[in-house]
């Protein structure tokens, strides 16, 4: 079996979604001039085999996997980013199926992928413990969740701030919670933390999204040929 399942229809995107979408890249191109992409280099490292990205959003992980992953499916449920994921992937050469499906409900049986990836996302998503359930209902024994998210930051003054400002930035940035303490979630998700570093995110003007974390989870009870 191939492990996947038709699409989810394609839903219509509103405005803002178009507007956000457009906007995207311009809104990062510092940042990742300044050190996200090198960090987006260092994430997707050590992806191999067949590896699934959930909200691959433009598409500004495609440049950096590694040219022996043999199957590279991206996954985006908003069809403003979609669209756009689909264009960059045809500038390039990478092969990859781009899927129209949520973090929490991914088109493929248990325990048939070796590589997760999961960049900014779980900040975004409405239930991370779900979408964590996925990632380890999916994954094969000693496959990977590669993961680069925002964190609530250490600082008191600044995780005030995320506080604060949570409700009218998730507006902005479709979903985005700054605070959310994403670290301790994918501790407790049942996934073995092996790595983290903690990073900040350069070159970025909104000091509240800076708080990064690097790190690979692993699923139990097997070895990732």
């Amino acid at each position: 079996m191939s492990g996947t399942a038709p699409a989810a229809a394609t839903r219509g995107s509103d405005l803002w979604a178009r507007v956000f979408a457009t906007l995207y890249d311009p809104l990062l191109w510092w940042g990742e001039q300044a050190g996200m992409g090198a960090r987006r280099r260092q994430v997707l490292g050590p992806a191999r085999g067949r590896t699934v990205e959930l909200g691959s959003g433009t598409g500004l992980n495609l440049p950096n996997y590694p040219d022996d992953v043999e199957e590279l499916i991206l996954t985006e449920p908003e069809p403003a980013m979609r669209t756009r994921l689909e264009r960059r992937l045809r500038t390039t050469r990478r092969k990859a199926k781009v899927l129209d499906a949520s973090a929490d409900q991914l088109p493929f049986t248990e325990e048939s992928v070796d590589t997760v990836v999961s960049t900014l996302v779980l900040c975004t998503v409405d239930r991370p413990d779900a979408v964590l359930r996925e990632v380890e209902r999916v994954l094969r024994p000693g496959g990977s969740l590669l993961f680069l998210e925002h964190i609530r930051s250490k600082s008191p003054r600044l995780a005030r701030w995320q506080d604060r400002l949570e409700v009218p930035w998730r507006r902005f940035a479709q979903g985005c919670r700054c605070n959310r303490a994403t670290l301790e979630l994918i501790r407790a998700s049942g996934l073995e933390v092996d790595e983290v570093q903690e990073a900040t995110w350069q070159g970025m003007p909104v000091p509240i999204v800076r708080p990064l974390v690097i790190g690979t989870a692993t699923k139990p009870g097997g070895r990732h040929a």
